[in-house]
């Protein structure tokens, strides 16, 4: 136990300026064993404050800790349980009822018996003592103890020194202030002394080893911190004592407090040059780790700059409660730096992105890059390479979706844009935990916690910073120019993070640039990292600064849609060449495919239906301004076939909001191959079709038809003559001719040749048995028939679509 006592001395009580009296090794009663030490102790320093303290050793079990300190002049009782049997177990009860078990009762004694001695000595109020045996109360305390308790005669008697003029005139006023201060001398003296016990009880002394750490305390290891803290937060405790009416006019007082003011300034100039000293210190050792950062798309990691920094937090709390100017001046030293620092780590970043992007260093230069900013400032000439360049191909007899002011779409691939698509994701995702880890750093580090600040704030949200200047509505007196916490962090984020907005812009511009179709992948992402920040907090700067940079790539996102139907109706047409399928058909139909595998489960789903509304108009209004204009192909066939491609796109797609637009399609197309089958088709039997809308033309007037071959004009012998003009030679030969005719028409690609054709064969079978009706109707019994039959019609189309 004596090693025990002695170690505790000098580890704990010591630095405290006290002296520990007697020891008791104890656990709570009725609960695990978990030793620990209750202390006695008395204040090295006048006037003396006698201290019950509670001792436990670490979780680690290294070393002790004080735990809990009661003031002896708040025990009531103290019950040793049973004045005649031995126990181990008592009780102290002060602000309630503590049971303790000693390990010995001899220490138990002991500790009781001293607790006792200095009752006597120091406390004019009496502890009760119950269940105590008169005898221990009666012994000694160990010598050491006595010593220590009951001192020298030199420390029994305080020295009688002589008032000061200053202090009688402080005892004459507070004797004013007492109406019975000299008729009742006894009553004025309890009142003096229930009084000073504002001061007898060291709430106005501060330890030496306090003022020690204060002063001259270790500021870069964690124990000389801890000290500091603990120093720090005792000197605002003795500051900020409840002072009685009259004490504040004593020169004791005054001079205290003149003490504490000059100790915080000191500790306070002292604590702000160390931490601006720490965050040079740590951006240089930053700085030097973005070397291997250099070549791969990652940004440095600031966490064990923020863990070394976060030893601080407990004092700048403290700086920011004593001494407002000094933690508003790191706070704007803080920004300052790390906004450089920060600058330097994302534009080299952004810069590898870019270079990533173009694929090789050489392609950057094509695109004009120069320096950190990665501005596009190439030559005019170097941009133009970016243009669509002509050719005779279909994909450039008019501007595509692909080629809009950018590379050829040659040039282009799933897989370019794929690895665009993983580039632009890890940038997003690289910044969003380092902005996510600066705003938790600046929250705890500041003290600035995100909630709503103190009322009466007399300006709104939108003010803005000013120079990096921070003020808020503080106690101390600071003017209130920000409403809330929650804008400083918001404000200070953006000083520090100013460059991400500006250097995303640059990178989304790249991007359009190098292929328009990025824009997709650039709205779907960066639409999923805004949903996934506000939900987080939709007024953070990283939701903000998300939200602006988003309104950018919708708009990129809204010309390329509005860029490709302006194309659209500049479109120009081949007089030479038969039309086909138009390059911004079978565009739409790439963009579409390409959309809907982007989009799919996409929060911002709704930019992209609009857009198909926009583009499938624009393509329909197209199709019908391309085949009016058209002179090599027939109009019908310029509807029939692109109206085909779209709704066989539309419905392979399955893209719901255009519904409409596939029916339309389809009935489009259905229209226009029927016109195109009745037209090319004719009258391939023309001699005979004139002769039976003579018929017709009889009946109409009136004629019955069994009488019609009773006209001159339209009798038996005229038929038969009509009819031997038309054997089945000429009219496969019609057929034959009327089938070079259509695949010319048509293109190969959309491959309806089959179709017309044999829409033709049923048109012209159609034809061939309303003849065969009118000579039944109106020839009844004369045995005329027509020298082919409707089988000689179905082998004539299939033999020439076969020798075809």
């Amino acid at each position: 136990m004596t090693a025990i006592k002695h170690a505790l001395q000098r580890d704990i009580f010591t630095p405290n300026d006290e002296r520990l009296l007697s020891i008791v090794n104890v656990c709570k009663a009725g609960k695990k064993k978990r030793n620990c030490f209750l202390c006695a102790t008395v204040t090295t320093e006048r006037p003396v404050q006698v201290n019950v303290v509670k001792v436990k050793k670490s979780d680690k079990g290294d070393f002790y800790k004080r735990q809990t300190a009661w003031a002896l002049r708040d025990l009531a009782v103290v019950d040793a349980k049973d004045a005649v049997k031995e126990n181990p177990e008592f009780d102290l009860h002060f602000d309630k009822v503590y049971k303790w078990v000693a390990s010995s009762t001899v220490e138990k004694n002991t500790f009781i018996s001293c607790i006792w001695k200095l009752n006597q000595r120091y406390l004019r109020k009496k502890i009760d003592f119950t269940n105590v045996s008169s005898q221990l109360l009666e012994e000694s305390v160990p010598s050491g103890e006595n010593q220590s308790v009951a001192g020298g005669d030199e420390e029994a008697v305080d020295e009688y020194q002589e008032l000061n003029a200053r202090e009688e005139q402080d005892i004459e006023i507070m004797m004013e202030g007492c109406e019975y201060a000299i008729s009742n001398a006894e009553a004025f003296a309890e009142k003096l002394s229930r009084e000073l016990q504002v001061l007898d009880g060291n709430h106005m002394d501060l330890a030496k080893g306090h003022i020690k750490a204060l002063q001259e305390g270790d500021l870069t290891s964690s124990r000389g911190i801890e000290a500091c803290t603990n120093a720090a937060d005792a000197l605002l405790q003795c500051m900020n004592v409840a002072l009685r009416p009259g004490h504040d006019m004593l020169h004791a007082v005054k001079q205290q407090q003149q003490r504490f003011s000059d100790l915080r300034e000191q500790f306070a100039r002292r604590l702000a040059s160390h931490l601006n000293s720490v965050f040079v210190q740590q951006g240089h050792d930053q700085s030097s780790t973005l070397a291997q950062h250099s070549v791969e798309l990652t940004l440095p990691n600031h966490h064990p700059f923020h863990r070394d920094l976060l030893r601080y937090a407990k004092l700048m709390e403290w700086l920011k409660n004593t001494d407002y100017g000094k933690y508003e001046g790191l706070t704007k030293n803080y920004m300052d730096y790390l906004s450089r620092l920060y600058e330097r780590e994302i534009k080299d970043f952004f810069e590898v992105a870019k270079i990533k992007m173009t694929g090789t260093t050489k392609e950057g230069k094509k695109f004009g890059l120069h320096g950190s900013s990665g501005k596009l400032t190439g030559s005019t000439s170097s941009l133009n390479k970016l243009s669509v360049q002509s050719s005779g191909n279909r994909r450039s007899q008019s501007s595509s979706l692909l080629d809009m002011g950018n590379m050829s779409a040659s040039d282009l691939d799933v897989a370019d844009r794929t690895k665009f698509d993983k580039i632009f994701e890890q940038v997003l995702s690289e910044l969003e935990p380092l902005c996510l880890a600066e705003q938790d750093f600046i929250s705890k580090f500041f003290k600035l916690q995100q909630h709503q600040g103190i009322s009466g704030s007399t300006t709104n949200e939108a003010e803005e910073m000013d120079g990096g200047n921070l003020s808020r509505s503080y106690p101390s007196g600071v003017p209130q120019t920000i409403s809330s916490e929650k804008d400083m962090i918001r404000q200070m984020m953006t000083k520090i993070f100013r460059c991400i907005e500006p250097e995303l812009n640059n990178l989304i511009a790249l991007g359009d640039k190098i292929d328009s179709f990025n824009s997709l992948y650039m709205l779907v992402k960066m639409s999923h990292h805004v949903w996934t920040a506000q939900n987080v907090d939709p007024a953070s700067f990283l939701s903000t600064t998300l939200g602006n940079v988003l309104v950018t790539v919708k708009r990129n996102f809204d010309k390329c849609i509005s860029n490709q139907m302006k194309q659209m109706d500049e479109v120009k047409i081949s007089k030479k060449s038969k039309v086909g399928i138009l390059p911004f058909v079978a565009e739409f139909e790439e963009f579409a495919a390409l959309a809907e595998s982007i989009f799919k489960n996409a929060e911002r789903r709704g930019d992209l239906d609009k857009a198909y509304i926009k583009l499938i108009r624009a393509v329909f209004v197209s199709v019908e301004k391309v085949a009016n204009e058209s002179q090599k192909t027939p109009r019908d066939v310029v509807m029939m076939e692109n109206f085909h491609h779209i709704f066989a796109t539309l419905s392979r797609l399955k893209i719901s909001c255009l519904e409409a637009e596939k029916k339309e399609a389809k009935q489009k197309y259905t229209d226009h191959l029927q016109s195109y089958v009745i037209y090319s088709l004719g009258q391939p039997l023309e001699k005979l079709n004139h002769f039976f809308e003579g018929v017709e033309a009889r009946v109409a007037q009136g004629i019955r038809e069994e009488e019609v071959s009773y006209q001159l004009a339209f009798n038996k012998q005229e038929l038969r003559k009509v009819i031997k003009e038309y054997p089945g030679k000429e009219v496969k030969k019609g057929l034959d001719n009327l089938y070079k005719k259509v695949d010319k028409h048509l293109c190969e690609e959309e491959n309806l040749l089959q179709v017309v054709w044999h829409s033709m064969q049923d048109e012209f079978i159609r034809q061939y048995k309303h003849f065969e009706g009118l000579i039944a109707r109106c020839y009844p019994g004369s045995g005329i028939t027509m020298e082919f039959t409707i089988q000689d019609i179905l082998d004539y189309c299939s033999s020439i679509a076969q020798s075809h």
